[in-house]
């Protein structure tokens, strides 16, 4: 059959059609393999990243039906994959968390993130606690259309937080044991270091009395004689032989050198109930002035002193603590101070108190050895001290450091203009005056 030249060109272009649109064809198998190539690749990347995740996660519908979930979640409640999904969620959490886990898938299709804690059921049966974070499941255009929730066991957490909450309660338990120790030790020294001090003004008083009842017999006997009505010459005898005059001269000394006993006995009981600390939670005002005097007498006492102790400060300065626990600051870090100058030459301990623009500033110091350097760094560490065994707790240092950081204070350790140790306590002063 012979074709015209009009009919061969068109076959021709026919035929150069169906090349391109073959060519076309098979662009576009190739781009179609790449494409499901990269798709099964990309469904494979997020599989592996959903199994290797150690959370459980949980996609499901807005009324709770499980639509996906992974291998933790399967792992965890030991179920098969193809009898959860289709299941409600409810079936495998604790009766009680249900309203929860409605509110939170609620919010999750509405849009927002909420968080909160729910029980899942085990395959072996107990209840883990999870932590959950639930947010909107959306499909492939773009439509709100259930909730997924990630969730984070937490039950060791938690009871290992309860472990750390008991362990802390035993610790600071342990810790007021030791305090309340190192304060009854404290009293206990200064107990004993004034003993000798009371015994003076009650021996005292213990020996005016015995001579004012000596007194009170010979007044007696001398006045039952008047009584009597013995004769003048008698009388005269008898207030001479028992010094009747002698007697009325000295009562009124006696008497006020008993009184004077009684109040320095007084005196001394009032610095020691100080020392109490039955109201550790009660504040008043403290006069620093008395403060100062007060410890640096009871530690004088305390260890038989030979230093020269000096005070020195501002008058009428003022602070808002208990008095009890700061004279307990005081005095231990007089004691200290008066350790370390034991034996030395020429030994010095001084106080000093002077006001600052807000605070109050009490110093102690000593011209001893000072403190070694390596040893700066740990001066306020519970048990650490320098001082020989038998000699000291450690807990010193501490107890103040706990005490002034408590009252708003703070406290620090250095060098004296002397070379020996310095400690400087700055504290607050009292109802805001400067």
């Amino acid at each position: 059959m012979e074709l015209d030249q009009a009919s061969e060109a068109m076959w021709v272009d026919v035929i150069r059609r169906m090349d391109e649109v073959y060519s076309e064809l098979l662009r576009n198998e190739t781009d179609l393999e790449r494409k499901n190539a990269e798709l099964e690749e990309a469904q494979t990347f997020i599989s592996s990243v959903i199994a290797s995740v150690s959370d459980v996660l949980i996609a499901c519908s807005a009324d709770g039906r499980i639509k996906k979930v992974n291998p933790a979640f399967l792992k965890l409640t030991g179920h098969e994959e193809k009898a959860v999904l289709g299941s409600r969620i409810f079936g495998y959490l604790a009766e009680r968390d249900r309203p929860q886990a409605e509110r939170l898938i609620a919010a999750g299709h509405q849009g927002n993130v909420m968080e909160g804690d729910l029980h899942l059921v085990a395959a072996d049966g107990h209840e883990e606690c999870l932590a959950i974070r639930c947010a909107a499941l959306f499909d492939a255009g773009r439509r709100r259309i259930g909730a997924v929730l990630t969730g984070r066991p937490i039950s060791e957490l938690k009871q290992a937080y309860e472990a750390l909450h008991r362990a802390h309660m035993n610790l600071q338990q342990a810790q007021r044991r030791l305090i309340e120790q190192e304060k009854m030790a404290s009293l206990g020294r200064l107990v004993a270091g004034v003993a000798h001090e009371l015994n003076n003004p009650i021996s005292f008083v213990y020996g005016n009395i015995y001579t004012l009842d000596r007194y009170r017999k010979n007044l007696i006997f001398y006045l039952d004689a008047i009584h009597r009505g013995e004769a003048p010459e008698r009388l005269a005898e008898l207030r001479k032989s028992l010094k009747i005059d002698a007697i009325t001269a000295d009562v009124g000394s006696l008497l006020e050198g008993t009184i004077e006993g009684a109040n320095r006995v007084s005196d001394i009981v009032k610095n020691l109930r100080r020392l109490s600390f039955s109201k550790a939670g009660e504040r008043q005002a403290v006069d620093v002035g008395r403060l100062l005097r007060n410890s640096a007498h009871l530690a004088a006492k305390a260890k038989n002193a030979q230093a020269e102790i000096v005070i020195d400060g501002d008058p009428d300065l003022v602070i808002e603590g208990h008095e009890g626990q700061l004279h307990q600051v005081i005095v231990n870090l007089t004691d200290n101070a008066l350790h370390a100058v034991e034996g030395r030459d020429g030994a010095r301990v001084q106080l000093a108190a002077r006001r600052l623009d807000h605070a109050i500033e009490i110093t102690v110091a000593d011209n001893g050895p000072g403190i070694a350097e390596e040893d700066m760094g740990k001066i306020f560490e519970p048990f650490f001290t320098t001082k020989a065994v038998g000699e000291g707790t450690g807990l010193g240092l501490w107890i103040s450091f706990t005490i002034i950081e408590d009252f708003g204070g703070t406290i620090t350790a250095g060098r004296s203009k002397d070379g020996g140790a310095e400690f400087r306590v700055v504290l607050p002063v009292a109802d805001g005056r400067s």
